[in-house]
């Protein structure tokens, strides 16, 4: 104990499975021991143009304007949408989730209007409703998520992508759980504006937005009439930073933009290939294991992100006491649900440097356990047994 009378900081060691933040290889906890420098000094300067690149190998995108915010993956859904929305736009934004929602109370509050398609927590949005909403006419931008953090819903973009450029709308993509975990090519895609956040399937601490801007993104923000909304998030200024000019705006967080760096750098020597594969063979060898126990999964079949999947709480079980038994018993953090499914599912998440066969193993070990101790019968074997040979599909595949 020292004289402030507050002792060593001493977190208890866990085991990472919610939705983010997930495990650090050691190579990015080293990243982040490695001694600061000036946000303006020359190796810096050179450190920040290696982070570019590899984002925009991360996004399959030659996109010159795409950077890392300083902040979480809600900074970098909240700098895509004041950059490219003013008063009086209209939005369409697509909801089938808490991160869809929070895409509308965005909006609004950048004085446009948003227009919502939506469907049920759980199943996809259908691209004739998007249609639909789009012949109405005047829509600047349509705005989806990726992968649901709140359901593990796994929505197909490119159907809806090209709705929206046949009706002269930007795309704004929200893969804050996806990028790293499964392909985001949104130049393939021809998606306007896409973000994610550092702590999923990156494998960095929270802290930092990966955030890319097409061409005619920019152009876009270009003809605004007035002022970006955000002093803070104004891609007219960050650019400067992040571009030639080096014109200083604020002081990033370098410590954080090594670990960046380090865990991109990690992601291409793996491949990127070889990682999507990763994540979806010991992410469907999960989720084959929970069904094996009797569990409903909340995403619908064919449309389950392999990277955060989400569970239906089975009746008479209490979730949070669930999630204080892994906690307390293995050390073991999952999370809870979120908006309509609070107390009602459980989130679990494979992502980055915490997807692992292990993690496998001991999410339904402990899983199974915690379910007993309330009185639910979940066969350990029978778990493990179609997780195995989920995984081995998957490798055969």
């Amino acid at each position: 104990m020292s004289d402030s009378g507050i002792g060593e900081l001493r977190p208890g060691e866990r085991v990472l499975m919610g939705p983010g933040p997930s495990a650090l290889d050691p190579r990015v906890l080293r990243a982040l021991a490695t001694p600061v420098v000036g946000h303006l000094d020359p190796d810096f300067l050179a450190i920040m143009n290696d982070t570019r690149a590899l984002i925009r190998s991360a996004f399959a995108t030659d996109n010159e304007l795409t950077v890392a915010m300083s902040g979480t993956g809600s900074a970098g859904m909240e700098t895509c949408l004041v950059n490219l929305l003013e008063p009086g736009d209209r939005a369409l934004v697509c909801v089938n989730g808490a991160f869809g929602q929070r895409m509308v109370d965005i909006v609004e509050r950048t004085g446009a209007e948003a227009v919502v398609v939506r469907a049920p927590w759980g199943r996809v949005i259908d691209p004739a409703d998007v249609e639909a909403a789009l012949k109405q006419g005047g829509i600047k931008l349509v705005a989806l998520v990726h992968v649901e953090t709140s359901t593990g819903v796994w929505q197909p973009v490119e159907d809806i992508a090209a709705l929206a450029r046949a009706h002269d709308a930007l795309v704004v993509l929200d893969a804050v759980s996806s990028l790293g975990g499964v392909p985001v090519p949104v130049d393939q895609w021809q998606v306007d504006a896409a973000y994610s956040g550092s702590q999923k399937c990156l494998g960095a601490p929270p802290g930092l937005a990966p955030v890319t801007m097409s061409p005619r993104a920019r152009e876009a923000i270009g003809r605004r009439r007035t002022k970006v909304q955000s002093w803070y998030l104004d891609l007219t200024m960050i650019e400067n930073y992040w571009g030639e000019a080096r014109a200083y705006h604020h002081t990033a967080p370098i410590s954080m933009v090594y670990a960046l760096r380090e865990a991109l750098r990690i992601a291409v020597d793996e491949g990127w290939e070889a990682r999507w594969q990763r994540h979806l063979r010991l992410g469907r060898a999960l989720q084959a294991g929970l069904e094996a126990m009797g569990l409903s999964l909340v995403a619908e079949e064919n449309h389950r992100a392999p990277m955060v999947t989400a569970v239906h709480v089975p009746d008479g079980v209490n979730e949070a006491q669930v999630r204080r038994h892994l906690l307390a018993e293995y050390g073991l953090e999952i999370a809870g649900g979120l908006g309509e499914f609070k107390g009602r599912a459980l989130r679990i998440g494979l992502m980055g440097y915490s997807c692992q066969w292990r993690n496998v193993v001991l999410c339904l070990t402990a899983l199974s356990d915690a379910l007993q101790a309330q009185g639910y019968k979940a066969s350990v074997d029978d778990a493990l047994a179609a997780a195995q040979e989920a995984a081995r599909a998957g490798s055969a595949g």
